[in-house]
């Protein structure tokens, strides 16, 4: 076995959407997110790994154009300066080569390089022509093509060239690279026809729905399953455990609260699937450029599609992605939308509740999920401001790769099934003992155990919705820590929801309006800063709290109270907004720290 010899550092380099973090995938064996848009990578990404007998270590880069670009683009670009020593492997679509070339030119400048070329079948069939070997000689740097190559076989012929030689870059592709005529297709021309375009997103987005929550429908079916595995496969054998604690513990702690979870797994990995597809497929970047003209009215931009398209999955990883848009003012006020896109965490509470009151819970859910964007929008409209210019290069449209599809969907069924088994779980034993126990420790009721003593004054705070309960109260403030606490509490404490529909539903808007979870909470400090983010989620949920009173008053006829919600509702609206305003003037001191 050939020890280490050396070590070194490689940075993978290169425009948007070029193919580099399927290439840091294949060179690392990691798992870097990959999507066909711009702004999947948010920040560097590093990982060690040996080519050649050379131990390496490799650091992904966010897409960039120039240095002048933005948020994320300057942060690369800070890491490539800070880095001077690195050598570089540019990745580059062969499609794009003409552009890249002069970004290539100035990075190659006194450092050891080498070209990486992807998506070269997708070139040649649309009239290309390339021979790789003539360009490296061209441009006097190692030119290697990443399609249909092994992570193996990519990391054995970059091992080989290892270390890469010093860059004498020429000016001219000469006569080895010709570029096609560029011009739209066909199908292009339709994907950017508003009235073409936007009936068949709606379309798609309601047969996705519709798939997943349909009764009938592979979602709900497979999610029936999953629910009777718990409920009497294992629940079964559960309520014989002679022991009053541990059969308790088992059956109406553990089995109860992860299957009350667990069950709607289907349904979420239904939703990543289309989300995955639309990713995948170029249709995204075509929807971000019809949105721009509603978007442009509500402050924001077309880009802003792809953080908010993505909330529907996780609202901490859409936040980190705003990272790619063009101006720090759309980033926050992105950043402030994203809690009322219902994530997927939300969705085990929905169908929760709905459940409780309909055998068909399908428009319910798609009622939840409507509410919370146009939420976002009357909030985007708030909050306006004029908007810079968009301008955005469209992905390539294509067939999403079956594999790729199949490894996409088994990362979140990974990080699903780690969070339930870490956080999730963590949260429901605790949530079980402390319902289970007094003082003394000794075994009983709910309302006599210590959980019922630190949570009693919680309950006014959701008496005005009809529901002066504090394991109510206690199940939404769950939330906070993880949103798929509150099923799991519900499931664990009542089984359903044990209050009318107008409760529910003023109860489902507190949930799809609240702050988002912990995790959200850091990616959004992570970008603003610990005092906003904490700001906004405190604003955040007061406001949610408010609302939920006006839809109960409205809803149960009692429309001189909804009166004395709207004061206070206004004037934390009025309050964030300022706040933001705040943080937007310019300072002359402690800058850096106010601002990262």
């Amino acid at each position: 076995m050939r020890s280490l010899v050396a070590r070194e550092e490689l940075l993978l380099v290169g425009n948007p959407n070029a193919g580099k973090s399927t290439v840091f995938n294949k060179l690392t064996g990691g798992h870097a997110k990959v999507g066909n848009w711009h702004g999947v990578t948010v920040g560097a990404l590093s990982r060690s790994t040996s080519l050649g007998g050379t131990e390496v270590t490799v650091s992904d880069l966010p897409g960039i154009y120039s240095a002048e670009g933005g948020l994320e683009e300057r942060a690369a670009c800070d890491y490539i300066r800070t880095h001077a020593d690195a050598s570089v492997i540019f990745v580059a679509e062969c499609a794009t080569l003409p552009r890249a070339l002069p970004l290539f030119y100035k990075l190659s400048q006194h450092r050891r390089c080498a070209l990486l070329l992807t998506k070269k079948r997708q070139f040649e069939r649309s009239g290309g022509f390339l021979r790789e070997e003539e360009l490296s000689r061209t441009l006097g740097v190692p030119v290697l093509l990443a399609e249909g190559k092994s992570g193996k076989r990519l990391r054995a012929e970059l091992g080989a060239l290892l270390p890469l030689p010093l860059a004498r870059v020429g000016r001219s592709a000469g006569d080895c690279y010709r570029a096609p005529a560029a011009k739209l297709s066909r199908t292009d021309k339709l994907l950017i026809n508003p009235l073409f375009a936007l009936p068949l997103f709606a379309a798609a987005l309601l047969f996705a729905f519709f798939v997943t929550f349909a009764p009938g429908m592979p979602g709900e079916v497979l999610k029936r399953l999953v629910e009777g595995f718990f409920t009497e496969t294992l629940s079964a054998p559960a309520r014989n455990i002679p022991s009053p604690v541990l059969r308790g513990f088992v059956a109406d702690g553990l089995l109860k609260s992860l299957g009350g979870v667990f069950c709607f797994l289907p349904q979420i990995l239904l939703l990543f699937f289309f989300l995955t597809l639309m990713e995948e497929s170029g249709l995204l970047s075509r929807l971000a450029m019809l949105a721009d003209g509603v978007f442009s009215r509500l402050g924001l931009n077309g880009r802003a599609v792809f953080p908010l398209l993505m909330g529907f999955g996780c609202s901490a990883a859409a936040i980190l992605t705003t990272r790619a848009l063009d101006d720090k003012r759309i980033q926050r006020r992105v950043i402030l939308l994203l809690p009322y896109i219902s994530c997927s965490a939300k969705l085990p509470v929905y169908l929760t509740l709905a459940s409780s009151f309909f055998d068909n819970p399908f428009p319910a859910v798609i009622l939840l999920y409507a509410l919370g964007v146009g939420l976002a929008f009357a909030v985007a409209l708030f909050l306006k401001e004029p908007s810079p210019p968009f301008a955005m290069e469209l992905a390539p449209l294509q067939i999403p790769s079956p594999l790729f599809v199949a490894k996409a969907l088994f990362f979140q069924l990974r990080q699903f099934i780690i969070k339930l088994g870490t956080v999730i779980l963590a949260f429901f034993l605790f949530s079980w003992l402390l319902s289970s126990f007094s003082w003394d420790f000794t075994y009983c009721a709910a309302e006599k155990s210590m959980l019922a003593g630190i949570c009693g004054g919680l309950k006014y705070l959701f008496a005005p919705i009809g529901c002066c309960d504090w394991k109510i109260a206690y199940a939404a403030l769950s939330g906070l820590v993880a949103k798929e606490n509150v099923a799991g509490a519900l499931a664990m404490f009542y089984g359903g929801f044990p209050y009318p529909a107008a409760s529910a539903f003023a109860f489902s808007v507190f949930l799809l309006a609240c702050s988002p979870c912990v995790s959200a909470i850091a990616a959004s400090a992570r970008e603003l800063g610990w005092r906003s983010a904490i700001r906004n989620a405190l604003v955040q949920t007061a406001s949610a709290l408010l609302l939920s009173y006006l839809v109960y008053f409205l809803l149960t006829g009692g429309g001189v109270y909804a009166l004395f919600a709207l004061p206070p509702l206004a004037a934390l609206f009025i309050l964030g907004k300022k706040g933001i305003e705040k943080i937007r003037r310019r300072r002359t001191r402690f800058a850096q720290k106010l601002h990262r």
